[in-house]
């Protein structure tokens, strides 16, 4: 299986509705590590690692968000893995 690391800006209203817990448990599920944070443009960022159907399908589901989000749009840029982060956290 191949593992890879992706950097995520997701925009819309993602912000004050969950969207980060909700990140969080979707990515612990899918056995995921890494990141989320909110953004102080109103958007939210993660670093989302592991094997690649798993982040592509996190993305995915980023896309459309929990039920209280109004997802616009997630951009992806791959990046190098954070060494040592073996879980998914939410981030100051």
């Amino acid at each position: 299986m191949t593992s890879v690391a992706i950097k995520a800006r997701v925009t819309g209203r993602v912000q004050g509705v969950a969207f980060r817990t909700w990140a969080r448990a979707e990515a612990v599920r899918h056995g995921l590590s890494g990141w989320i944070r909110n953004e102080p443009d109103g958007s939210v960022r993660a670093l989302l690692m592991g094997p690649a159907a798993s982040v592509a399908d996190m993305v995915r589901r980023m896309g459309r968000g929990p039920g209280a989000a109004a997802v616009k749009d997630v951009l992806t840029e791959r990046t190098e893995p954070e060494p040592g982060l073996t879980e998914f956290r939410i981030v100051k």
